[in-house]
């Protein structure tokens, strides 16, 4: 709430300011105001925020639902909403996302979009549709500028997003040869998710044989590689340093509602990356809020909404440094897509919503599905004591915590087929009704339990996969506003490369 009142009453006193330039004189001249207001001096420092499968939706959705004093309470009353830095910012655009070969984008095509300005097939890391040809990245730029480079995310730092800033590929399923780009790229700073390229399952995926030890590649080349909260904070400005924390499967951070004290936040790996960047200098920091992607993918908006708010917290530790540093700051923020088709607002509900019934939700989807996982493995649970289960995790059927998630007929039906199906453990997904019920790989009595949770909160999903529209760009500091209007995503990253003056041509 501190970074949002300081931008708020910075955008209080631009606007008195433009005001009176409008009204001052007898004739004022409009080109002096224009002038005003789209003169800029070239920013030292650019901070790049992507939070990956969000768009409007996930944004509103993320400040009605948890309105309260454990958010960022902006006024009080059962419809206030809570108010995110992002939504502080006095510059907002809109997007488009569509890849080169396909309307509806995947993560590497849109973040080739929003690294390089250039439209690219799906699938493709920082080259042509062809991958005849590598495309040249603005954190490369940046960095043949002289300015240190830090990329993070929460994700595994060779997924798609972070790879298409440092790495050329032809498929983003490569990771052992995007993570070895990591070592040659000579970015100062990598921080977040693991490297999937160093699990031996994915070994076989690399056309070219070669099971890099990623770890060894990084140390190799110089970089500090730091595991823990208190390793991280020991590291200094001058090193290279590779930071990471507890990682999950995917080698990603656990979703933010999941996650142990004592792993790092994404705002502390974006703190600490603009401790050890700052230089007279200047740097580029992309930061990426990943598996708000994933928890959209599974229809799970709880978990989406938390991993939503650690994605805005590390956007307040940049407008922290704004507020230092205002005259040579640039933040931008935006969507490389929206994902699941997240809609404010269910048939059943009609127009009435409950979104605080969203906050009885204690753990991700993925954590519980792995409960599921071991009821079916070891054959010693019934439908009853999940039910219960249920009933602590996500509230569903404690009509003593609030009536409106008591179970009707039709729900509790739904949740006993799908627990049946989830206990065989053979669920068809190419019969189109279980497809449409749970998805192409979820857990069936999770997916159901959520679905019925969001649908009772007022919310629903239209897909498990990204959709085609537009995502929100927001701006603030030097050439703020250059990114209002409509435009192509493919603009975002031109318009950076302009003000930041960051073509070497």
């Amino acid at each position: 709430m501190k970074n949002a009142m300081k931008v708020i009453m910075g955008s209080l006193v631009l606007l008195t300011s433009l005001i009176l330039l409008v009204s001052c004189g007898d004739d004022g001249d409009d080109s002096d105001v224009l002038n005003s207001i789209t003169k800029y001096d070239t920013p030292k420092y650019v901070f790049y925020f992507i939070g990956d499968g969000m768009a409007n939706p996930q944004v509103n959705l993320t400040e009605a639902a948890l309105n309260d004093d454990d958010f960022r309470l902006a006024k009080p009353g059962d419809v206030g909403v809570g108010v995110l830095n992002l939504s502080t910012f006095p510059v907002i655009g809109m997007a488009t996302t569509f890849a080169e070969d396909r309307y509806i984008t995947g993560s590497a095509a849109a973040a080739t979009a929003l690294a390089c300005g250039k439209k690219t097939t799906i699938g493709t890391i920082s080259q042509n549709g062809d991958h005849s040809q590598d495309f040249e990245t603005m954190a490369e730029m940046a960095k043949a500028k002289g300015m240190k480079i830090g990329i993070i995310s929460s994700v595994s730092i060779d997924h798609a997003t972070p790879a298409c800033f440092y790495a050329h590929e032809p498929s983003r399923g490569n990771y052992n040869n995007i993570a070895a780009q990591m070592a040659t790229s000579n970015f100062d700073y990598f921080a977040g998710g693991f490297a999937k390229g160093d699990f031996e399952k994915y070994r076989g995926r690399d056309p070219e044989g070669d099971p890099k030890d990623i770890i060894a590649e990084m140390q190799n080349a110089g970089y500090t590689i730091t595991t823990t909260r208190a390793e991280l904070q020991a590291t200094q400005p001058g090193q290279k340093v590779w930071a990471y924390t507890g990682y999950d499967g995917d080698a990603a951070l656990y979703y933010e509602l999941d996650r142990p004290s004592d792993h790092v936040s994404l705002a502390e790996f974006t703190a600490k990356g603009i401790e050890l960047l700052h230089s007279k200098d200047g740097f580029f920091m992309m930061i990426e809020g990943g598996k708000i992607d994933w928890a959209c993918h599974a229809n799970d908006a709880v978990s989406a909404a938390h991993d939503l708010i650690a994605f805005d917290n590390a956007i307040g530790e940049a407008l922290d440094f704004y507020n230092e540093h205002p005259k040579e700051t640039l933040i931008i923020i935006t969507g490389d897509h929206e994902c699941g088709g997240l809609t404010l607002g269910f048939a059943a509900t009609e127009y009435e919503s409950a979104f605080a019934l969203l906050k009885d939700q204690k753990i991700s989807y993925q954590e519980f599905a792995v409960r599921v996982g071991n009821w079916a493995d070891n054959g010693n649970v019934n439908f009853s004591t999940a039910l219960d289960s249920m009933k602590y995790f996500f509230g569903l059927g404690n009509a003593n915590l609030n009536n409106a998630l008591a179970l009707s007929e039709y729900e509790t039906n739904c949740l006993k087929e799908a627990f049946n199906e989830s206990m065989s453990g053979d669920t068809d997904r190419d019969n189109e009704e279980n497809f449409l019920k749970y998805g192409p790989y979820y857990d069936p009595f999770t997916i159901t339990i959520t679905h019925i949770l969001n649908q009772k909160a007022g919310i629903d999903w239209t897909s498990y996969y990204h959709t085609g529209v537009p995502v929100p760009v927001y701006a603030m500091g030097q050439g703020q506003y250059e990114f209002s209007g409509s435009y192509d995503n493919t603009d975002i990253a031109k318009k950076i490369i302009e003000i930041a003056e960051l073509a070497s041509d």
